[in-house]
């Protein structure tokens, strides 16, 4: 059995994990595939969204505890645990939660761009209580996403909180009906796939790097992106199309 599946929908990649039996957990097989995944969605000029889910009751548990005791490490070279956190995919990227999204496994989830969760599905960082740290993202990311006391509430407590409470604090962007994750992110996917690819890849990463820039660093940075955008043959057909009322057709040069 496939520890990740792939499957094109369109312009989008659905990437799920694929070990329902251990609650996806992560090995380094799941780590490799998941990187290995990520490179196929980058590669693929066709492709322009990137959509990941967890198989079976829930997203992931985190790292295969069992697995890490007898020497195995989720780690993919400088993309990090579960082949994701350190380096994620140059293209957009949704995390779709269904169940549970735990420890490592929220680590994954906040590795992505956007995040959908059903409403009643747990989210949460319970390294503390099993004399850890959740040392993979969580720690860096969520300061950054949801207020202070929020994060070091998460951090420091290790309790969980369901979607809905995720969705109040801005760290889910849409919570869901029970089941419905997978199809929210699926249309949320969609519809962010109708735009340029160039267009894209350059606007995740300027929000994703601008507030690690100072002001004077980032209008520097954010030309040297944006320029190769805007001289583009696709900014030329936006306009175009634009002007003729009709659907742009993108090439990505």
């Amino acid at each position: 059995m496939s520890e990740v599946l792939t499957e094109r929908r369109g312009h989008v990649l659905l990437i799920t994990l694929n070990r329902p039996e251990a609650r996806n957990a992560v090995n380094s097989a799941l780590a490799q595939a998941v990187a290995d995944a990520l490179d196929a969605l980058d590669s693929d000029s066709s492709l322009r969204v990137g959509v990941l889910f967890g198989a079976g009751k829930g997203f992931s548990a985190g790292m295969d505890l069992k697995a890490f005791v007898a020497g195995d490490r989720p780690h993919i070279g400088d993309r990090g645990f579960a082949g994701i956190t350190r380096r994620s995919a140059e293209k957009p990227l949704i995390a779709a939660i269904e169940g549970f999204a735990v420890a490592g496994g929220l680590e994954i989830a906040l590795s992505c761009d956007l995040i959908v969760s059903s409403r009643d599905a747990r989210l949460g960082i319970a390294e503390v209580k099993r004399g850890l740290v959740a040392a993979a993202g969580a720690l860096i990311r969520l300061p950054k996403r949801i207020p202070y006391h929020a994060a070091m509430e998460l951090a420091l407590g290790g309790e969980f909180i369901d979607g809905a409470r995720a969705y109040e604090l801005g760290l889910v962007n849409r919570a869901t009906e029970p089941g419905k994750a997978l199809d929210t992110a699926l249309e949320l996917a969609e519809q962010i796939a109708q735009n340029a690819p160039l267009a894209l890849a350059a606007s995740k990463k300027i929000v994703s790097q601008a507030q690690d820039w100072n002001e004077a660093e980032a209008w520097q940075r954010q030309d040297e992106i944006a320029g190769p955008v805007i001289t583009s043959e696709d900014a030329r057909e936006g306009a175009t199309a634009f002007a003729e009322k009709r659907p742009p057709e993108w090439k990505g040069r």
